[in-house]
């Protein structure tokens, strides 16, 4: 079982639905993906007449966003991946963290980030149901407030996470467009937890490459075995982008 993680700007890559849909037809029934939706959420907002806002790479989210964020993850990005997965002849069907309590979260920090939240159960049912028919499932990070009702915004590395915990996922493959954790001008190929977390203290990784970290560590924690961070190429080649592993690997 994989799970996969596209970010925004890879959504527009004309090459994804095909590379997702071959890693599919090698794999049926063990692979879920999950999508972020960041720049089709925060157009959606200056069309709107708002401006998103980030503290630590992650979104300020209003009682207000929420309706746009369901419109344009739950709504336009999901149904346009789904779409284009169709297209390449993939039974794929879109859900959200919200379908079924797929995913139940709790607020990370009201005063500072509003309605965004983090993870805190995933049911799989609805998940392993889909695969077991037959159908890619493809995820929008929209969540469900476990505490108050309603719906937070749940990054979605930290959803893809989650989700690849509760899958009992062999690997969690975040996908964006970059080719890997960059160190001093280079990829690297390999990291352990000391090093992301190293990188993390020493202000290496920031931004959205922090929060991949911050994910990455998270699901190994949990008992997923592998994560691996890169480019699309990553996708269909095992040995592109930065892989992570709980503990040091022999040389």
């Amino acid at each position: 079982m994989r799970v996969i993680k596209v970010g925004g700007r890879v959504q527009r890559d004309p090459r994804l639905a095909a590379a997702l849909a071959r890693c599919w037809r090698a794999e049926p029934g063990a692979l879920c993906v999950v999508h972020g939706g960041g720049e089709t959420i925060s157009a959606l907002q200056a069309r709107l007449g708002g401006a998103p806002r980030f503290v630590d790479g992650r979104r300020v989210t209003t009682d207000a966003d929420i309706s746009v964020l369901r419109m344009a993850l739950s709504g336009v990005a999901n149904k346009e991946l789904v779409s284009s997965l169709s297209t390449e002849g993939i039974l794929a069907v879109g859900v959200s963290g919200e379908d079924g309590s797929l995913i139940c979260a709790r607020v990370l920090d009201a005063r500072v980030l509003g309605r965004a939240g983090a993870p805190a159960e995933v049911d799989d049912a609805l998940l392993r149901l889909l695969l077991t028919a037959g159908y890619l499932p493809v995820v929008s990070p929209l969540s469900r407030d476990s505490d108050a009702g309603g719906a937070l915004n749940v990054n979605a590395d930290d959803a893809a996470a989650a989700i690849a915990v509760a899958l009992d996922a062999q690997e969690l493959l975040l996908i964006s467009d970059v080719p890997g954790v960059i160190v001093d001008d280079i990829a690297v190929r390999a990291m352990d937890h000391d090093d992301a977390a190293s990188a993390l203290e020493r202000g290496i990784a920031t931004g959205g490459m922090a929060t991949k970290l911050r994910a990455a560590l998270g699901a190994l924690a949990l008992g997923v075995p592998r994560v691996r961070i890169g480019g699309i190429d990553a996708l269909l080649d095992s040995t592109l982008g930065t892989t992570l592993h709980a503990t040091p690997q022999p040389a």
